[in-house]
């Protein structure tokens, strides 16, 4: 077998998952520094509903909310610098971290514009379009960074065609198979989501918290829906049009069909990973595409289409095996 190297950190990762969030903490810290003169002795540290209920020093709140940032934003997306981590999880934890600190971030520098010249902290309120804008903000740069992560792991060429017992088709390419939760589990998730966020808008008496509920319905419904694709260079499975599982055609080494219950076998719906490179896309239960990789990587694939899918993946890479051959 011929292994092409794979990287340990992805770059892009490094830029958006790790020095992205330490750039925000010391944004914060530095604006706590250069404002201190004109901020209370006493800043709002946390609110009940919108009215400051604690207080601290300016300087130590500004080293709270940056360890904050570090520690639990940064600790999410820093995943996405790990190259070999499954690109999906290193996707899907960018998003999660830098909306953490897009919000944590932009709201913190928007109460200190607040309590500027203040004689107290304690007359200030919490601004609540600035946890929309911050979340906002922190999704975007999330998804964007998202966009910019590559799958560097090892790929390994197989070196052998299919066994002759899987199956075959006459694949008409590209193969474009969409698989995951219905159009109305989809709507269903939108409804409960807006639902959800209308409660909370009644309950803190503003439209603002509608905007945390965006970014967490996309999310949601990204790890449930995804697109499979199949031509002549590979299988490809995404996820908000970025790959979620991304292999070349000489990579496989057969595709099979097998009954799958996601619950029994893999313990959920959706996008699951049950042991070191065994992954499903388990969205609903039947028939599914069972593909193994020369690296040892396996990928199940639940869908009506199947064997559409498998015999597609072994008709393709005994070709390329007889072409290699040849």
């Amino acid at each position: 077998m011929k292994a092409r190297s794979a990287r340990t950190f992805d770059p892009a990762g490094v830029v958006f998952g790790v020095l992205g969030p330490l750039v925000v903490a010391a944004l914060v810290l530095v604006l706590a520094y250069l404002w201190q003169g004109r901020l209370p002795d006493q800043v709002a540290t946390h609110f009940s509903g919108t009215e400051p209920d604690d207080l601290a020093d300016p300087l130590s709140n500004a080293w709270t909310l940056a360890i904050v940032i570090v520690l639990v934003g940064g600790g999410c997306s820093a995943v996405a610098s790990l190259a070999r981590v499954l690109l999906i999880m290193r996707r899907t934890m960018l998003v999660i971290g830098l909306t953490v600190v897009g919000m944590i971030g932009v709201l913190q520098i928007a109460t200190l514009t607040r309590e500027l010249d203040l004689s107290s902290g304690q007359s200030v309120t919490v601004p609540g379009w600035a946890i929309a804008m911050g979340t906002v903000i922190g999704f975007a740069a999330g998804l964007f960074g998202a966009s910019r992560l590559r799958d560097h792991r090892e790929r390994v060429v197989a070196t052998s065609a299919p066994h002759a017992d899987l199956p075959r088709c006459n694949p008409e390419l590209p193969l474009v198979v969409r698989v995951g939760a219905s159009r109305v589990a989809g709507i269903t998730v939108v409804v409960v989501s807006l639902a959800g966020a209308a409660l909370t808008c009644y309950l803190t008496s503003s439209p603002w918290p509608i905007f945390l509920f965006v970014p967490l319905t996309i999310l949601i419904l990204s790890l449930l829906r995804f697109t499979v694709h199949i031509d002549s260079d590979g299988l490809y499975v995404s996820s908000l049009g970025m790959a979620a599982f991304d292999y070349d055609i000489d990579e496989i080494t057969g595709a099979s069909v097998r009954t799958v219950d996601p619950g029994k076998d893999f313990g959920g719906w959706g996008l699951r990973a049950k042991g070191r490179g065994n992954y499903a896309v388990a969205t609903e239960a039947g028939p599914a595409a069972f593909v193994t990789f020369a690296n040892g990587d396996r990928l199940t694939i639940g869908s009506a289409q199947a064997d559409s899918i498998a015999g597609t993946l072994n008709t393709l890479t005994a070709r390329t095996r007889s072409a290699t051959v040849d």
